[in-house]
């Protein structure tokens, strides 16, 4: 098969960038034709995979950074047809076959105040999202979560949503079995979007089990320290903030993810895979996977006592959490399933789905500035 990957940043950089980059380079170890468009290549990509770099923008604000990038792809395109090519897109463009979709919807603003929705922020968001989906022949969820939430958005596109293609996991040191101190233990936070992955709360849930786990250390990985020390304004101690670096989920006894939204949360699937129990919300995609030998899952209004309650179970067991995994390659031959499903039509120009009205929008001839 041919394939033209389409993502801004190419490399393992981030949750949807790593599983972009996974699954480009499985995909050409299993022996297909692989290019790549993006802004910049953060990573050497395998032998005989072709990246195309197009050149960055300003990164703010971010709807038009969103444009702008969609408009160079869209200009490449057409300077430079592919015919029989599969475009595969992870963006907010106008021009692809297939599309799989990491976030959650921005069409949530609706269930917000009607006076969040006037400003040209939220209008043209709402018309790349709608754009993107209009336009794919297929669109592929990373959660069956994020399914759940497309089909209720956008029900007229329904038909396209596939099953749910979830992130592999890459091998990580194991926690070591060992006992938790009756007064200790780390708790662990990962993410840098800390509000939406509900860091506030969680200090709320640790501060709680510190009262009769006057040791225990919470560590916070990813939001920039400056931005959440106010949180820890009367603590004195007991907590590390470790700006942004690669989890080591070996050092943690539990991982604590109260997150508001989450379409999956694939730390949640790595610190199982390390064998590290997890506490987490239902608003995560990844909840589906966590049985109750591996952790918790609980609701947002369910109490902080119950939040408290459910980490101190886990901090206290003495059996290991039976190791996650699911591998790149499973998720790369799960696209070429899906490849292979679409027949003739990947042939189709990718500038327009069949089938899909004028309402739509044709796609724009975007004269922004780079």
């Amino acid at each position: 098969m041919k394939l033209i990957y389409v993502v801004r940043r190419f490399g393992p950089v981030g949750g949807m960038e790593r599983y972009v980059w996974e699954t480009a380079c499985e995909m050409r170890l299993l022996g297909h034709e692989v290019k790549v468009l993006c802004e910049t290549r953060e990573a050497e990509p395998p032998p005989g995979m072709v990246v195309h770099e197009l050149g960055t923008s300003p990164a703010r604000p971010r709807w038009k950074a969103l444009w702008r990038f969609g408009n160079k792809v869209a200009h490449w395109l057409e300077a430079h047809p592919h015919p029989g090519w599969l475009i595969h897109s992870h963006e907010r463009l106008g021009c692809h076959h297939i599309t799989t979709y990491h976030g959650q919807p921005f069409a949530t603003v609706f269930e917000k105040h009607w006076t969040r929705w006037l400003s040209l922020r939220v209008v043209m968001q709402l018309y790349m999202e709608r754009r993107e989906l209009a336009r794919a022949q297929w669109i592929v969820p990373v959660s069956q979560l994020n399914r759940q939430q497309l089909a209720h958005y956008y029900p007229k596109f329904a038909h396209k949503l596939t099953q749910a293609i979830e992130p592999g996991v890459a091998g990580s040191t194991h926690r070591l079995p060992h006992s938790v101190p009756g007064d200790g233990g780390v708790v662990g936070f990962v993410g840098k979007e800390w509000q939406r992955k509900g860091l506030e709360f969680a200090v709320a849930v640790v501060e709680r089990l510190r009262r009769w786990r006057p040791h225990l250390v919470f560590m916070v990985l990813g939001p920039v320290a400056a931005e959440v020390q106010p949180l820890f304004a009367h603590w004195q101690e007991g907590y590390e903030l470790m700006g942004w670096s690669l989890p080591d989920y070996a050092r943690f006894d539990v991982l604590l993810h109260p997150a508001k939204a989450e379409p999956y949360g694939m730390v949640i699937a790595e610190a199982m895979a390390a064998q590290v129990p997890v506490v987490v919300s239902n608003h995560c995609g990844a909840a589906a996977h966590v049985k109750p030998e591996a952790g918790a899952v609980l609701a947002l209004t369910d109490p902080v006592d119950a939040w408290a309650a459910a980490i101190e179970q886990q901090l206290e067991r003495q059996t290991s959490v039976p190791s996650f995994v699911r591998t790149w390659r499973q998720v790369a031959q799960a696209y070429e399933t899906l490849y292979q499903s679409t027949g003739g039509e990947v042939g189709a120009s990718p500038f327009k789905a069949p089938g899909d009205r004028a309402d739509s929008g044709s796609v724009p001839v975007l004269h922004s500035r780079p």
